[in-house]
């Protein structure tokens, strides 16, 4: 099949032995590539009841499969492997510059066994693929890291590399460590820095010059053109400043929802990227607030607008923009005047200034620029960090925890100061830090005094920064997906500016207004949507594509036009989301496989409103997130009780056949 490279390279860290395996062409058939394909190889690769951080243990890079056709906005990657953090399937998503440089080399993934007896960092050039002693490397941070590698490469007269690499944090094995690429971009979550650091593998560096054969380059042409020509039209009023966000972030929570062309949010995005929900998500409820117990009327106006996204911008000194992308929704920041030693990093992402913002109370903007290089550096995934910074707090102010627990530290909401102080406590595993390094779940066990109380997760992984109260769709993802917690599956805004209706035959239609309060009901329409995005998000990761040019509707961004032109096999939008609740339902099965029971996924009581909040934007809204789980699990052929694949669906999937590879062995 066109669009892929035919194989993949394992590769034992244990006994440095490399196996180039070529796929057969009806896995990328029935399993694409991305996350599709990392999922039904490592059901074959990781052992039931493999340690997560043991040599069972597998650990996948993988490019999706439009990366490198012509097609835009396709330059994804995945991290997948057994979650340390939820015990489960575990996988990370980053942009950057890996994925076209995995192709490259020739494969569509590289997966890592075993451990290797000391740091070593993997390299694949021209002279091909080996492991090379990185001792010299272990303990520099992230981004002194790729600096080493990349003035190494550049030192020899070599061709710059795409170097992915982790950081302190994931060396000492903190389960909320991620992988870097490209001076900061992250493959955060799900504890895939910790795997990476278990495996003591500290740095890839891939250069390789192979191309990526296409079925029909002037249609991806075609497709990419017209994608582009729509963006560039699409340009925000000059009057259009931070301001205005929360103006339209009120709109955008009204009880009556409007369907809104996708189209609208690129022109945003590439103005501010994700930063302009800082103060766009407060007056909705969108943002949580206070370890989710808050509201807006505990972060009002005068405080978020700290936060405004035109303060950040100002600091921005040129975009950025991952392979393939024509956005740009990132930006590089000068760091002049923060006491940091660099001169400029990646922007602070929306995730991470909620998270350091109104999450615990702060609106010093200067304290998110350092936090926000310091997690950069460490390897600690902002999300679970922020989230377990603001469980610390909450312990804190109930007495759970005392300065005698803290080192000193007086954790108060809106103490910045006292929160980087901890967070390189937890990057190094220092006193409390050591306690709070492996996230809420296992700092409250390790606590105990009715600490659990504060613990904000969902199966183990703290939740990303969008309330599900104010999106219950959103708080299905949160309970349901197989990498619980996440924000990025799916949700009614997602949904609803996706047109995926126009595309298959039993997705629900959003072509008119309709109440807000109707999300809040558990019905099969809502799970059949819940269903569509879910599915629709595992054709993206597995294609390689981007979230942000998804939301901008398939009408404008032809996921599966692409897949069509690209690979040379055409499948109608019905056979593309059946597609994805394969892969969803592989993922899944894997999770139960190791002991994951889906209904303990349901999350944190405040994720659904339970007790409600008795002020703000989400005053009373209560999410029936437990009837809504089971007919979502009932849409996909799950059982609507337990949440585990029914033995006929797993069956269908053809899972427990033992692929045929055909391999090749490089060393």
């Amino acid at each position: 099949m066109k669009a892929c490279m035919g194989k993949v390279l394992v590769v034992d860290l244990g006994s440095g032995t490399m196996d180039e395996r070529v796929i057969p062409e009806e896995l990328y058939r029935d399993w694409l590539g991305g996350i599709g394909l990392a999922a039904r190889l490592l059901w074959d690769l990781i052992p039931e009841g493999a340690d997560p951080l043991g040599p069972d243990n597998a650990l996948a890079f993988m490019t999706g499969l439009l990366c490198g056709t012509g097609s835009v906005m396709t330059g994804r990657w995945m991290v997948a492997t057994k979650s340390p953090l939820t015990g489960g399937w575990g996988d990370a998503n980053c942009g950057g510059n890996l994925a076209p440089a995995l192709k490259k080399c020739g494969w569509d993934g590289v997966i890592f066994t075993g451990v290797s007896e000391k740091p070593v960092r993997f390299v694949a050039d021209e002279k091909g693929p080996r492991l090379e002693d990185a001792s010299e490397l272990w303990g520099l941070d992230a981004i002194e890291t790729e600096e080493r590698i990349l003035a190494l490469a550049a030192a020899s007269g070599a061709r710059k590399p795409a170097v992915a690499c982790i950081g302190p944090a994931a060396e000492k094995l903190s389960l909320i460590s991620g992988i870097s690429n490209d001076g900061g971009r992250y493959a955060a979550r799900s504890g895939v820095g910790a795997v990476m650091g278990s495996k003591r593998l500290k740095a890839l560096v891939l250069s390789g010059t192979k191309s990526v054969s296409c079925a029909d380059p002037a249609a991806v042409k075609a497709i990419s053109k017209a994608f582009t020509e729509k963006l560039g039209r699409m340009k925000l009023p000059g009057i259009f400043k931070g301001w205005l966000l929360p103006v339209v972030g009120k709109a955008l929570g009204a009880p009556i929802v409007a369907p809104v062309d996708g189209l609208l949010s690129a022109a945003i995005f590439k103005k501010w990227g994700t930063i302009y929900n800082n103060v766009a998500g407060m007056p909705n409820g969108d943002s949580p607030v206070l370890n989710w117990g808050g509201s807006v009327k505990d972060f009002p106006h005068r405080r978020y607008m700290r936060l405004d996204p035109d303060r950040i911008i100002a600091r921005e000194t040129k975009k950025y923009h991952c392979y393939s992308c024509v956005i740009g929704c990132g930006g590089i920041c000068s760091t002049e005047g923060l006491g940091l030693a660099n001169d400029h990093q990646h922007k602070p992402e929306y995730e991470t200034c909620c998270a350091f913002g109104a999450l615990i109370g702060s609106d010093d903007l200067d304290a998110i620029f350092r936090i926000n290089d310091f997690c950069n550096r460490s390897g600690l995934d902002t999300i679970s960090a922020g989230n377990t910074a603001a469980f610390a707090i909450e312990c804190f102010e109930n007495g759970v925890l005392d300065p005698g627990d803290t080192g000193g530290l007086e954790l108060r909401w809106g103490n910045a100061k006292a929160v980087e102080s901890l967070l390189r406590m937890m990057a190094a595993r220092e006193g409390l830090g050591d306690v709070l390094a492996d996230g809420v779940k296992r700092a409250a066990e390790r606590i105990g005094k009715g600490a659990e109380r504060f613990a904000v997760h969902a199966g183990g992984q703290e939740p990303g920064m969008h309330d599900s109260r104010m999106d219950p769709m959103m708080g299905v993802s949160f309970a349901c997906d197989p990498t619980p917690g996440r924000h990025t599956v799916s949700a009614g805004v997602y949904f609803n500016v996706s047109h995926l209706w126009e595309y298959s035959s039993w997705v629900p239609r959003v072509t008119r207004p309709y109440p807000k309060a109707s999300e809040y009901v558990a019905t099969e329409e809502e799970a059949l949507k819940s269903v569509a995005g879910a599915a629709l998000k595992q054709v993206l990761d597995a294609a390689g594509g981007c979230l942000f040019a998804l939301t901008a509707g398939l009408q404008h961004w032809n996921l599966f036009g692409y897949l069509d032109a690209a690979t040379g096999v055409k499948r109608t939008g019905d056979e593309y989301l059946e597609l994805g609740k394969r892969i969803q339902t592989l993922r899944q099965a894997f999770s139960v496989r190791e002991g994951v029971e889906p209904r303990s996924n349901l999350g944190h009581p405040r994720l659904r409103g339970e007790p409600p909040l008795e002020k703000g934007p989400l005053k009373g809204r209560v999410v029936p997130l437990k009837a809504m789980a089971s007919n979502y699990w009932k849409a996909l052929g799950w059982d609507e009780t337990t949440g585990k694949p029914s033995e006929k669906t797993v069956a269908a999937l053809g899972v427990e056949v033992p692929v045929d590879y055909g391999v090749g062995r490089v060393r």
